[in-house]
């Protein structure tokens, strides 16, 4: 009996240790970062929470950047194009709860809430429609149903690898595993992993060395959050929902990765949805990129330049 004793000590109190010990780590080091936890944009009430946009630049066109699913810092990821985009147009970003600065909330995750706040948040911010959106990943969906349901506020959408509907026809996407992850977030086991320094918005060079402090800050605080995971598991319902609008009647243009670095698809059949997805609206223009799924980290000075030619000819 003391012999299984120590094996079951052996076997699960080691592990039960680690995690204590992550945690208090993780803890203290919440503490030594707060100063760098700073919002770099606007703090805007929406539903009861904070929800943070950032705005700049300047023109008569408005860039809306929303973010793809789990994209911790989605102010500091897009600046790689907005900072080549800022001069001739007013650039947006609105952080979607869970995200970013601002609050974790728990709220729905459907496809209209998630809309609504998005809009009240640009509002709030001070900005009014027409918008030309630009989603990565998952907001494509987003980026769509707003087409649909507002017609007169989306002038133009401009893709960055984003999801259509029929991405999630066949995607796995498991409870289980999300929820586990989260745990391990929380935990701070992800300080233990080079991911926030190997992120593409690191690697893409815009950020400026307290940016970089700032991005890891904000990883370590908005990785896998309850608001992510929630979203995540509403991504099936919200393409079905997408995709009962139809094809929206405003301008496309979508760039198209590999398909490495997220999307969860080889290039072949990644790159077969997308053209699929723009030869159904008609006179959509889509472009292939030699990069991984984070497109505009990777490619911000083309897809800048593709994006301008878009808009004025």
């Amino acid at each position: 009996m003391k012999k299984a004793a120590r094996i079951a000590l052996a076997v699960f109190g080691a592990p039960a240790l680690l995690l204590l010990l992550s945690f208090v780590n993780h803890r203290v080091q919440l503490g030594r970062e707060e100063g760098l936890y700073v919002p770099l944009g606007t703090m805007v009430e929406v539903d009861g929470g904070q929800m943070s946009v950032y705005t700049g630049g300047g023109g008569t066109q408005t860039l809306v950047f929303l973010s793809g699913s789990g994209t911790c810092s989605p102010i500091l990821d897009f600046k790689a194009l907005y900072s080549q985009l800022s001069d001739g147009y007013r650039v947006a970003v609105p952080e979607r709860f869970g995200y970013g600065f601002s609050d974790m909330t728990g709220l729905p995750r459907d496809l209209d809430t998630v809309l609504e706040q998005t809009r009240a948040a640009l509002a709030g911010a001070g900005l009014s429609p027409p918008y030309v959106l630009c989603p990565h990943s998952m907001s494509g969906l987003e980026a769509l149903y707003w087409a649909q349901k507002y017609p007169d506020e989306v002038s133009a959408i401009i893709g960055l690898d984003m999801s259509v509907p029929a991405a999630y026809d066949a995607m796995d996407i498991s409870p289980a595993l999300l929820r586990l992850l989260q745990f391990g977030s929380a935990a701070g086991l992800t300080r233990f992993l080079p991911i926030a320094s190997d992120s593409a918005a690191i690697q893409s060079g815009a950020l400026l060395d307290g940016e970089k402090d700032i991005y890891r800050a904000v990883f370590y605080r908005r990785t896998m959050t309850g608001d992510m995971v929630n979203e995540a598991l509403c991504a099936q319902d919200n393409a079905k929902r997408a995709a009962q609008g139809g094809i929206p009647k405003a301008p496309i243009l979508m760039f198209s990765s590999d398909g490495s670095g997220g999307t969860g698809y080889t290039k072949e059949d990644w790159q077969a949805i997308q053209a699929g997805f723009a030869e159904s609206c008609g006179d959509a223009q889509i472009i292939f990129l030699d990069c991984g799924h984070y497109v505009h980290d990777y490619e911000p000075r083309r897809i800048a330049a593709e994006i301008d030619q878009f808009l004025n000819g």
